[in-house]
């Protein structure tokens, strides 16, 4: 049976890329909150954890690995986490927690990333968050990376001090949404900074020798703002040349001040096609940096437009190319296909038996109403979100 008291906390989300990360909780939300594109914590109050919260579940974590250890270690496996004893946990109900299941994983995998939740961590004093990795590296000594959201607002208020103290404890990745490069889209999501200041927090963790992952989302612009969210994000990431460049096409959410706007036509979206175009013109315009780039979100249209900056520009190009040179017919096709989760690849498209029943599917939503093809991709990225 499931424990009726949680052993430690843990927030509502995690960058794709941390899917391997221990997830350990320092803030509860998000201290701005008013972004209109995102829908995570609305109607949640923001909350700073106490330093004895989360050494404590650093320590009820430990517990739970020494735990699962001491039955690997009944079981013959000197202590490590095989196969075998991570089917046994999650194929005992009964006897063993989602707790359990989730550390039996993590240790599975090697036991060697964290990350720590919420949206803006380190909005907490920096002598605090140095405490909770000393503790964390010190209790797990297989942490090889401790990785965390944090607000540009936030980090540019940090002296470049803070960031080496906080690198010389243990914090290796930021994660920064910067959405966009524009002022002009910046104040209309509401986020909260501007471009001048995303470049100013970048450069600050630059300084520490930290890796730095900055979100761009396509689309954000609107058809209005379209070429200018795509000119001015490329200043702003080339006046910073993060290590990661992570790309999340927008989508509408339900709910949010954005799809407030869009209903009362204040706010157009992008369709797929124009979407593409504006990644082109962000990546054509990226130069003078060694970033990588990266489509890790099923959100992204062309999953293949990823790569090393600057060798990797003209295939990223060539590939946005192909897809904007195949037929309405084609490019339709593929979109259903990459919603459903069939398509990865533009090669993929040569998949002739795999062709036809997409565009049966597509052809009989067509012969009930004109454009609903159209409106059946846009539900399945609700999925998604």
């Amino acid at each position: 049976m499931e424990s009726l008291m949680e052993p430690y906390e843990q927030g509502p989300i995690r960058p794709p890329s941390e899917a391997d990360s221990l997830l350990l909780r320092l803030t509860r939300n998000c201290p701005w909150n008013r972004c209109a594109f995102c829908s995570s914590y609305k109607n949640a109050r923001f909350s700073l954890r106490s330093l004895p919260e989360i050494i404590g579940d650093i320590d009820a974590m430990r517990r739970i690995a020494d735990k699962l250890e001491a039955l690997s270690v009944r079981d013959g496996q000197r202590g490590t986490i095989s196969e075998g004893i991570l089917r046994l946990v999650w194929g005992q109900a009964p006897f063993y927690d989602a707790y359990d299941r989730s550390m039996a994983l993590w240790l599975f995998r090697g036991g060697t990333s964290v990350f720590l939740q919420d949206a803006d961590s380190l909005v907490m004093k920096t002598d605090a968050v140095v405490s909770v990795l000393r503790r964390l590296y010190s209790v797990f000594p297989s942490i090889e990376r401790v990785t965390t959201y944090c607000r540009s607002h936030t980090a540019a208020r940090k002296p470049v001090a803070e960031w080496l103290a906080l690198k010389g404890a243990g914090l290796t990745r930021i994660h920064i949404g910067l959405e966009s490069g524009s002022d002009t889209v910046l104040t209309m999501i509401s986020k909260g900074t501007t471009a001048e200041t995303h470049v100013e927090a970048g450069l600050r963790i630059k300084k520490a020798v930290m890796e730095l992952s900055e979100y761009v989302i396509p689309g954000l612009g609107g058809e209005d703002y379209s070429s200018e969210h795509a000119r001015e994000t490329a200043r702003v990431l080339n006046a910073i040349d993060p290590d990661f460049i992570r790309l999340r096409t927008l989508h509408v959410v339900r709910g949010t001040p954005l799809a407030q706007m869009m209903r009362k036509g204040e706010f157009t979206p992008p369709d797929d096609d124009r979407i593409v175009l504006e990644i082109r013109a962000l990546i054509d315009a990226l130069s003078g940096i060694h970033s990588t780039v990266a489509s890790d979100h099923i959100l992204n249209l062309l999953e293949e437009v990823q790569g090393r900056l600057p060798q990797d520009k003209p295939r990223m190009l060539s590939v946005i190319d192909r897809y904007l040179a195949l037929s309405p017919e084609q490019r339709l096709v593929f979109r259903l296909g990459r919603r459903q989760g069939i398509y990865r690849r533009l090669d993929e498209l040569s998949d002739q038996r795999r062709y036809q029943e997409l565009k049966q599917i597509i052809d009989h939503y067509e012969a009930q109403e004109t454009g609903l093809a159209e409106k059946r991709i846009a539900l399945l990225l609700n999925d998604y979100v």
